[in-house]
């Protein structure tokens, strides 16, 4: 690239740093706060799935760790991290649409990603494990074509090494992974009897990643938990929403991603033509074509469709929308669709205050409450005190800086129709009393829950009797509006009952009750 579209690049990772700066502070949510009290442990020397058990890849806590280990055990320093992350996959986004389409395309696309990738509806604004697997799968994209260049077994490797990284970050990122073997045939120019040579050597980077944490795994004595949690558990957990439920899913849940950007997408929609039409660009528009296929099949395993799951496809639209740059109307086309897409989330990224914009995303979900309850307890118990969360809330954890008396980080398994439910319920059960931790949150609201009829209610049964035997509330978040939240703390707090449905309840061990 010349300097003229490197300094427009420049320019669009500056005016991201700058929104992305001013939402610095936004409380954790609960898959953040996951993966900073898991990459946390791993810096205390404590590795996956012994303190803290969930069906992710352990790719992301590693990144969340090395992030922290420079940047800080802060929410700031994570979402610093999440703006370095996110500027890597901006400038790697310019540099796939330079390869396929030229060089005002490559501007292009990553300006539309880098606003997509902001965008409420995706919930950009936080550090999901789908930025981490989209930079691997973009710098094992680039890498791939200029093994079609060079024909170099060690870029080729080097590839399949970084899709490998994006399936550790998360396990849909092995769509890309599958593309990538699809692209080595189709890009192999010497015959048939080459091809198995370059697979081995594509499929020996792409194994790596995921061979090296298990043999880490199995060294730390954690190996058969973490079958357990990313295999066993991972498959009933996908295979609980039906075609037909999946569906209405995704009509719900798309829509509000692409109103958002609507002018982006239209012109992902006449860069996908252009290209096609363009004799020059098909083989470009082919890739193109097959990277937004794979990127879907990326978003859909399970069938939640989540707002966050589509980060995974936008660096495709992105790529596609930047194709549609040519000649001079289409950038001043190109800027306009911008700024629409600017105006519809001008709120969010240019007024709202990070609690505020907590709030805009997750409602009355406790997040921003957790700092306070977290503080509270740290500031009254040893650096070695126990403490458990019912509720899906491990941010808690994190803010803490303690350890969990229990290894069940999210209550969503516990309370799912999938046959290992009432198990995990006893098992937590058990590692509770055992543990007889200090400090206990109890967590209001059906989001930390999401309980249904038919889940089983034996750890409830459990906490209605051996609570009111050990624990007395000694701190309270009443969330009682979006607005408004009513903390009560020791003795103010004994007498409190929660007045929402929505709170968090702190209770601290007092065996003489």
């Amino acid at each position: 690239m010349k300097a003229g579209a490197w300094g427009a690049i420049a320019l669009v990772l500056v005016a991201t740093a700058v929104i992305r700066v001013r939402l610095l502070q936004i409380p954790l949510e609960r898959d953040e706060g996951e993966y900073a009290y898991a990459g946390q442990l791993m810096l205390e020397g404590v590795p996956p799935y012994q303190l803290a058990c969930n069906m992710k890849l352990p790719g992301t806590y590693a990144a969340y760790a090395v992030l922290m280990a420079a940047l800080g055990q802060t929410v700031a320093g994570i979402h610093v991290g999440l703006l370095l992350v996110n500027a890597a996959a901006i400038v790697l986004v310019a540099l796939l649409g330079k390869r396929l389409f030229g060089t005002a395309s490559g501007v292009a696309a990553c300006a539309a990603y880098a606003l997509m990738s902001l965008g409420s509806e995706v919930m950009g604004a936080l550090a999901h494990s789908e930025h981490f697997a989209v930079l691997a799968s973009l710098g094992g994209a680039v890498l791939l074509l200029r093994f079609s260049d060079s024909g170099r077994l060690t870029t080729l490797w080097s590839s399949g090494l970084l899709f490998g990284l994006a399936f550790l970050m998360k396990q849909p990122g092995i769509f890309f992974g599958a593309l990538g073997v699809l692209y080595v045939a189709a890009a192999n120019r010497r015959g048939l009897r080459t091809l198995p040579g370059k697979w081995m050597v594509f499929g020996a980077g792409l194994a790596a990643p995921f061979i090296v944490t298990c043999g880490l795994l199995w060294h730390a004595g954690v190996f058969e938990k973490f079958w357990f949690w990313t295999f066993t558990y991972a498959r009933a957990y996908a295979s609980e929403v039906s075609l037909a439920e999946g569906s209405e899913r995704f009509a719900e849940l798309f829509p509000p991603i692409l109103k958002q950007n609507a002018a982006l997408w239209i012109l992902a929609a006449a860069g996908l033509a252009r290209s096609w039409w363009t004799k020059a660009y098909r083989p470009s528009a082919a890739l193109a074509t097959a990277l937004l296929v794979f990127s879907f099949l990326a978003v859909c395993p399970g069938l939640y469709f989540r707002g966050h799951y589509f980060i995974l496809l936008l660096p495709a639209v992105a790529v596609l929308a930047g194709a549609a740059v040519d000649k001079m109307p289409s950038y001043a086309v190109f800027g306009g669709a911008l700024l629409v897409s600017l105006f519809m989330q001008r709120d969010f990224l240019f007024r709202m205050s990070p609690v505020e914009a907590s709030r805009e995303l997750y409602e009355r979900n406790p997040f921003p409450e957790a700092i306070p309850v977290a503080s509270y307890i740290r500031a009254h118990s040893a650096k070695d005190a126990r403490i458990a969360i019912l509720g899906s809330e491990p941010e808690i954890y994190f803010y803490a800086h303690r350890h969990s008396a229990t290894s069940y980080i999210y209550m969503y398994p516990l309370m799912e129709t999938q046959p290992y439910a009432l198990t995990m319920q006893e098992d937590m059960i058990r590692e509770i009393t055992a543990a007889a931790p200090e400090f206990v949150v109890d967590v209001g609201g059906d989001m930390s829950w999401l309980r249904d009829d038919e889940s089983p209610t034996r750890i409830f049964e459990w906490w209605s009797g051996y609570g009111p035997q050990h624990y007395r509330m000694v701190g309270v978040a009443d969330i009682l509006s979006a607005g408004h939240t009513e903390y009560r703390w020791d003795a103010a707090a004994e007498g409190y009952r929660p007045q929402s449905d929505s709170y968090l309840a702190v209770y601290r061990r007092d065996d003489t009750r």
